[in-house]
């Protein structure tokens, strides 16, 4: 299974350099020397990109490709996903940390079972993680905070949401 693990900003410099904005809590794996990533263009097409050199700058990381070698090209990737393996990732030692595509697809019930809808994505913000459960009447947002969901359960397919008064009155 793929995930995506950055996309293409802007290009950088003159010599085919992007700036990528980082969508994955390993960058020193994934886009380590000689990592290969496939590129989602937004025409919907897609190609095998080789890293031939990576650093970061300014809140993003900077990287070469050994197929990017001009800025026109660069630019041509503009808004490109860079999508990783799954099979790559090394298995997280804490039981309380998961990858997102671990969650994603999940249901969603309440402590006392009531199925509540599906886990769509998982959004990284500033101020912590949401789960984003898809429900009959639109989009719920959850924080993935212990206290509203003490329990995730990959292995049998659910996350418990206790959530407090009012959070999924909304929808």
């Amino acid at each position: 299974m793929d995930v995506v693990v950055g996309r293409v900003a802007k290009a950088h410099g003159i010599t085919g350099e992007l700036a990528v904005d980082v969508r994955t809590d390993s960058p020193e794996l994934r886009f380590k020397l000689g990592a290969t990533l496939r590129a989602k263009l937004r025409d919907g097409t897609s190609r095998s990109l080789t890293v031939s050199a990576a650093r970061p700058h300014a809140g993003r990381l900077l990287v070469r490709f050994e197929e990017v070698l001009t800025r026109d090209v660069a630019e041509a990737l503009r808004g490109t996903l860079l999508l990783g393996s799954t099979d790559d990732l090394p298995p997280t030692d804490d039981p309380d940390e998961f990858y997102d595509h671990e969650l994603e697809g999940l249901a969603a019930e309440l402590v006392d079972g009531t199925k509540i809808g599906t886990v769509k994505e998982i959004v990284h913000g500033p101020g912590g993680e949401l789960l984003v459960i898809i429900r009959d009447r639109g989009e719920a947002l959850v924080p993935f905070v212990r206290e509203i969901v003490p329990t995730v359960d990959v292995r049998g397919g659910r996350v418990v949401i206790d959530p407090p008064e009012g959070l999924l009155d909304a929808d």
